[in-house]
């Protein structure tokens, strides 16, 4: 008789088991398509996006319309850094023609991703042309500093030939840079890191791993010297919503 109630219990168990899986599954896969929209980078720089985002396991599938080529990858990044995520299928396409690489329509994308996260440069104020693989930059500056810092920024661009600096310098310049302090999700920080690494010359050919928890990114990976490893961690430094860096790296 014991016997029969403990088999009967057991059973009971594992269909109260069997049938909670799915819902907690589920609930991560919505939780997953909640958390990506209102990540810091889907409301702020693809909100004119039209991205459909559907997560089955944690697997998650990006599907839609996005008016810039940086923009796939920026999503799927962002994507990628939320907790539950186990792969990204990215099949958004880009509104016209994506640039052939090495154009100065590619360069100009990478121009603007190496200007946009950085706190203390005016990115959203800015203008980006390249022509010939000289790049202009027009809008306006908070400070001379800034706009110095704006012309070193995009000389680090691989591919870039010469920097014009047009920007006018005005206290009312755009939006007031952010604050170390300023709350963006982990997920947003993971993913401007890894634009911003990628797109600095400099900093492009390291092999470096990214993880933010509050705020705080800790990178790894390889330095070829001391220079690199210090260069990597004011890149970093310098990104919105980073409140500190734990450098890692080695130095081979």
């Amino acid at each position: 008789m014991k016997a029969r109630n403990s088999i009967s219990i057991t059973l009971s168990a594992l269909a109260l088991l069997a049938l909670s899986v799915p819902v907690l599954a589920s609930q991560m896969d919505s939780r997953i398509e909640s958390s990506a929209r209102q990540s810091h980078v889907f409301k702020t720089y693809l909100q004119n996006d039209a991205i459909k985002i559907h997560s089955g396991n944690g697997a998650v599938t990006l599907t839609g319309v996005v008016s810039e080529n940086f923009h796939k990858s920026l999503a799927q990044e962002t994507v990628e850094g939320l907790p539950g995520v186990k792969s990204v299928d990215n099949q958004l396409e880009v509104k016209g023609a994506p640039p052939t690489p090495n154009s100065d329509a590619w360069l100009r994308d990478r121009v603007k991703v190496a200007l946009l996260f950085h706190r203390r440069v005016s990115a959203v104020a800015s203008e980006v042309e390249v022509k010939d693989g000289v790049v202009t930059l027009r809008g306006d500056a908070a400070s001379q500093v800034q706009k110095e810092l704006s012309t070193e920024y995009a000389k680090d661009v691989e591919g870039v030939k010469g920097v014009k600096n047009e920007m006018i310098v005005s206290r009312v310049a755009g939006k007031a840079p952010r604050t170390v302090g300023e709350k963006i999700d982990d997920a947003s920080v993971t993913a401007q890191v890894n634009m911003t690494l990628l797109n600095h010359r400099s900093t492009s050919v390291l092999n470096t791993t990214v993880k933010t928890k509050r705020g705080v990114v800790t990178v790894g990976g390889k330095a070829r010297n001391a220079s690199e490893k210090v260069l990597v961690g004011k890149l970093v430094a310098d990104i919105n919503g980073v409140r500190g860096v734990n450098n890692r790296m080695t130095i081979e």
